[in-house]
């Protein structure tokens, strides 16, 4: 986009947006008090703190799409905003009250289009869809991701302890070594390292500047990557255990894996940059041919058709 044909938001367009902005933080603040109170009780939620900031991130890094001399109303906004209303009051009459935090979200999108039009819109969904992963998930769903996670980590975990040498096998969400049980309860099933790597591995691909096949593939790798650094704590806890008992056992699983294998999954993510980096060319290289070419003369290897080769015709006898 051409900074130069940029314009600049009116004053009148700005006190109405801060007056919408008000409008919306009175309507929601009960819900929004809810979802701040379940990030500081339950670990599963605890990065909530931190996705409002990466989806300003994510609205940052994306402001060269936004020409604000294209900014409009549009009336569709309006329907978003009804929509996201007519679910929250629905919400309220049934006493189901996940539907009322989702429909924030709704209603997020139909102040950006009602004020902005769909230009506004083509430039915030990413930040406003980021918001999703700040609200708890419905009761009981997070459950029925938590039972898979649990039992692929105990069968792995099982597996991996078994070829290192030591005694175990896996009896439902339990670990039977040598020296005693291990439980693989609901809390260490992976579901808290899996939201929060989704959130994570999501803000890289949005932040970077990579092709959309990049972008799928970090987003998906977070469920391999979660399940991963999970194995690596239950066995780490499991070695401990059958070692030297399970006091230690517990103190490395409860106080100093979990970090651990926060940080261990970062370095693997970043690994996954980097090699994603080397088998692809970037996607502004495409639009560019003076960084095509720089591409090309830092990788040859990727980008270099093989030369001819001139064999001659064998003489025949």
């Amino acid at each position: 986009m051409n900074p130069s044909a940029q314009g600049h938001l009116s004053r009148r367009s700005v006190v109405v947006l801060l007056a919408l902005s008000v409008v919306f933080l009175w309507a929601y603040w009960p819900s929004l008090l809810e979802v701040v109170r379940r990030w500081s009780v339950d670990p599963t939620y605890s990065h909530g703190y931190f996705v409002p900031v990466l989806a300003a991130l994510i609205l940052w890094a994306r402001r060269d799409h936004l020409d604000t001399g294209r900014l409009k109303p549009n009336w569709w906004g309006l329907m978003l905003v009804v929509s996201g209303t007519v679910v929250r009051l629905a919400s309220a009459y049934f006493a189901v009250y996940s539907p009322d935090r989702f429909s924030m979200i709704l209603v997020l999108a139909g102040l950006c289009v009602g004020l902005g039009g769909w230009h506004a819109f083509r430039w915030a969904w990413p930040g406003i869809a980021f918001l999703l992963f700040m609200i708890p998930l419905p009761a009981g769903f997070d459950r029925l991701l938590a039972a898979p996670l649990q039992r692929i980590t105990t069968v792995v975990s099982a597996n991996v302890l078994q070829t290192l040498g030591f005694v175990a096998e896996p009896e439902g969400n339990v670990l039977l070594l040598g020296r005693g049980d291990l439980g693989v309860v609901e809390a260490c099933s992976g579901l808290r390292m899996f939201i929060t790597f989704c959130a994570l591995a999501t803000a890289l691909a949005v932040l970077g500047r990579r092709s959309v096949a990049q972008r799928l593939v970090i987003v998906a790798s977070a469920f391999p990557l979660a399940i991963l650094c999970n194995v690596a704590r239950i066995t780490a806890t499991g070695v401990v255990h059958e070692t030297f008992g399970p006091g230690p056992a517990q103190v490395i699983f409860h106080d100093v894996a979990g970090w651990l294998m926060i940080v261990l999954a970062l370095i693997l993510l970043l690994v996954e940059l980097k090699v994603l980096s080397h088998l692809f060319i970037p996607a502004e290289a495409e639009a560019s041919p003076a960084l095509l070419g720089q591409v090309r003369a830092n990788h040859p290897q990727r980008t270099q058709r093989p030369a001819e080769v001139n064999t001659p015709v064998a003489a025949s006898l």
